[in-house]
């Protein structure tokens, strides 16, 4: 039975961020909020819960995962970052953008694009996400919450109930999320490629 958690956005009770903890350590596959839209994520080296979101969301093997961290602290176990692509990533994080970089040898394989082995991070701008993140220790395997056949996320909790039945292990509703998703940037050359304009601003990048 999916678990229904109603956190507060700006103080969220950590009572709850750690039974949402819980069930990410047990393997399982939750819906949490970002600064973007709402997302759904697992542990890191939780094959079956991957597989869960693939079918969930109809994903093949050329989607790229993004890894939602606390920080920058981790960056160099799971990325490779020269210089330049590290100034740009501690200017526009925490914030709405996903960064595609080359994934280090820490990153399963089963996360990456299978040619170019690659992988997207981020560090996300949100109260709850951020409390959850600090709380469960490490990143956050993630991709965006929209439903096979959908032009749209989904934004609002209740209907999230609704539309994943039993597909998820825990929903965490801290109010209504916006609908769009982050701004992609491609780093992996060191210098910037805007890939998908989202939430975050681009002007800087082109």
């Amino acid at each position: 039975m999916t678990q229904y958690l109603q956190v507060h956005p700006d103080n969220p009770e950590p009572r709850m961020i750690k039974q949402a903890v819980t069930v990410l350590m047990n393997g399982g596959v939750i819906v949490y909020p970002t600064d973007s839209t709402y997302a759904l994520g697992c542990h890191l080296g939780d094959k079956a819960a991957l597989t869960r979101i693939r079918r969930l969301r109809q994903l093949d093997d050329k989607h790229n995962f993004t890894l939602v961290c606390e920080d920058l602290s981790s960056l160099a176990s799971y990325a490779r970052v020269s210089n330049s692509a590290y100034r740009i990533l501690r200017a526009y994080t925490p914030g709405p953008y996903t960064f595609i970089l080359k994934a280090s040898p820490e990153v399963p394989r089963r996360l990456m694009h299978p040619k170019r082995k690659t992988v997207g991070l981020r560090v996300p701008d949100n109260i709850v996400a951020q409390a959850l993140l600090k709380s469960f220790g490490e990143p956050i395997m993630s991709t965006s919450l929209i439903l096979p056949g959908e032009e749209e996320q989904l934004i609002d909790p209740y209907e999230m109930r609704l539309k994943l039945g039993k597909q998820v292990d825990l929903i965490i509703d801290s109010g209504t999320c916006g609908l769009e998703p982050t701004t992609m940037i491609d780093l992996v050359e060191g210098v910037p490629k805007v890939i998908r304009t989202g939430k975050g601003d681009t002007e800087p990048f082109l």
